[in-house]
């Protein structure tokens, strides 16, 4: 059967983010009149790494629309901890819930979370691979705070290897005109090769730079993210990277009067707390219009207005993904999903290119 996900923004229409956006929007200037909207529906978290924003704005969420919520925050707490598969789980979850959010920490998770569930998936996160309900912030968050989605020169700074918030804005705003990005990281954690392809395949400039302190002037937007060492294999690696970014008064003397400064959150060191307290430093509004953009998205998955997401056909071959960390390693039945053609694929579930 086929049911409406949100696995990856790309699975709608900028048309339909469009309407996410605008509904999000109308919901910020008067949550109260959506208030009691899914009274009787059940929303099933399954957080199997840490979160606090999104599972709590989730939960707020589907709370002020008048649902109820229930699932884990730690899979040792679940049946997951006596060796229950995915699959399993989101059958049992799917069949006490309305609507499942799922974040984990294996790149394709929520695509083959979809595969199993009956009703639908949100991905709240997989990995280093997508986090689609944060970049519908990040859509609302501009679009309110800057006015528009175009003609907007884009810094995005940190770890642009692992950070997926990073990989979902940058295939999200490539579909709006204008738009220019900078892209600031050490070389050891540049962009995969696949969202490299996104940007040149859609015509959209962008140059890679070493240097925040050069590159804020130019900025009309600034995306800080954390390092996130949680995705190193070793300490040593992870103190390698840590705190060679850190965004502070004296690199802002360099900034338009007019930039903004957004977060996915949590920062460590990365925006210095006097930077709190500058009107350019919108992050935590970030954070408060995430609410509203999940409310948008709850609303309209409940109420038919996004598209049912279709099922891939498994594709036969003695190939698999070598990703070490697609889901694909530790779910080892789920189906061979792969697009493309000729010898290059790319695996459905975590977007890793396969030449065969």
């Amino acid at each position: 059967m086929n049911l409406p996900h949100l696995i990856d923004l790309d699975d709608l229409q900028v048309a339909q983010w469009e309407k996410l956006i605008m509904l999000a929007g109308e919901i910020s200037k008067k949550p109260s009149d959506y208030f009691g909207r899914l009274s009787g529906k059940i929303m099933a978290t399954l957080f199997y790494e840490p979160s606090t924003r999104t599972q709590m704005s989730f939960q707020t969420a589907m709370l002020r629309l008048g649902g109820e919520v229930i699932g884990f925050d730690n899979p040792q707490n679940s049946s997951v901890a006596k060796g229950e598969s995915l699959k399993d789980t989101v059958k049992i979850m799917s069949g006490y819930a309305d609507i499942l959010v799922i974040r984990h920490p294996y790149e394709g998770s929520a695509k083959a979370a979809s595969l199993y569930a009956s009703c639908p998936v949100i991905n709240a996160g997989d990995g280093g691979h997508l986090h689609p309900t944060q970049t519908l912030t990040d859509l609302v968050t501009l679009k309110q705070e800057k006015g528009r989605l175009t003609n907007l020169t884009i810094g995005l700074c940190g770890d642009l290897k692992n950070g997926r918030t990073v990989h979902s804005l940058l295939k999200a705003m490539v579909k709006f005109k204008g738009n220019r990005f900078v892209l600031i990281s050490t070389e050891e954690l540049r962009i995969p090769s696949y969202i490299r392809d996104i940007l040149q395949a859609n015509g959209c400039p962008f140059e890679e730079v070493f240097s925040l302190e050069e590159a804020i002037g130019e900025l009309d937007v600034l995306y800080m993210t954390r390092i996130q060492k949680e995705r190193f294999s070793s300490e040593e690696e992870y103190k390698r990277q840590n705190s060679i970014y850190t965004l502070d008064e004296k690199k802002l003397e360099r900034a338009k009067l007019d930039m903004k400064i957004m977060h996915p959150l949590p920062r460590v060191d990365e925006i210095a707390d006097a930077v709190d307290t500058d009107p350019r430093a919108i992050y935590f509004k970030q954070a408060a219009y995430g609410i509203y953009a999940r409310m948008a998205l709850i609303l309209m998955l409940f109420d038919g207005s996004l598209p049912a997401t279709a099922i891939p056909k498994p594709r036969t071959g003695g190939f698999s993904c070598l990703n070490l960390h697609c889901i694909t390693q530790t779910e080892k039945y789920l189906p061979n999903l792969y697009k493309g053609s000729g010898d290059m694929l790319e695996c459905e579930y975590c977007s890793q290119r396969i030449l065969i």
